[in-house]
């Protein structure tokens, strides 16, 4: 019988002021609320007793403070492929907002002027994935919302636009693993799960 085949966790960062406001939360770089630091806690409880072979952050502040209280700081890596989408001139505005400016608009088929576009987050993203499947032993990544939704569509592979099927709360924890113990079969194991938030 083989050996089952490495795990990949994903953990988005805790709660900010911006995703409990709806702004959308590029580049900018701030930090968690007291809520985001307390799910920190509570995910680094929830992933206590498992070993991971790396552990992957995005640059960004919310994603490494997250990563730091959860109790991976001491090993954690900076990894620039897990930064967020960049929104250019949409940083720190809500859908709706942006939605009086430009009627219609849809991040996932539109993208942001100045920012990313769909097909530039999906070239970081299977950049991410390639590296990661070569890594023997489960990882960790920490980061930002859109980006992982982006990174699951594609570990799936599916098209990178159904990333907008996959929502994704604050501090949630999903797994990518692999049907029948096979590379040729990537699978969702866990998706969004917040039950180590109170």
């Amino acid at each position: 019988m083989s050996q089952p085949l490495p795990k990949v966790y994903l953990a988005r960062h805790g709660e900010t002021a911006w995703s409990l406001s709806g702004q959308h939360t590029g580049r900018t770089d701030i930090p968690l609320t007291e809520r985001g630091e307390r799910n920190a806690r509570q995910l680094g409880d929830r992933l206590r007793g498992l070993t991971f072979s790396q552990v992957l952050s995005s640059p960004l502040q919310r994603a490494k403070r997250t990563c730091e209280l959860a109790g991976f700081g001491s090993v954690l890596r900076d990894e620039p492929d897990l930064l967020e989408w960049h929104y250019g001139d949409y940083e720190g505005l809500k859908t709706a907002e942006i939605r009086q400016q430009r009627p219609g608009w849809d991040l996932f088929r539109d993208g942001c002027p100045n920012g990313e576009t769909l097909e530039q987050v999906a070239t970081r993203v299977d950049r991410l994935i390639q590296r990661v499947r070569e890594i023997p032993g489960d990882v960790l990544l920490f980061s930002h919302g859109h980006l992982l939704r982006v990174l699951t569509a594609r570990w799936l592979e599916l098209p990178a636009v159904e990333a907008r099927r996959f929502l994704l709360s604050a501090g949630a924890l999903c797994t990518l693993s692999y049907e029948h113990n096979r590379r040729e079969e990537p699978a969702l194991a866990l998706w969004n799960d917040v039950r180590h938030i109170t």
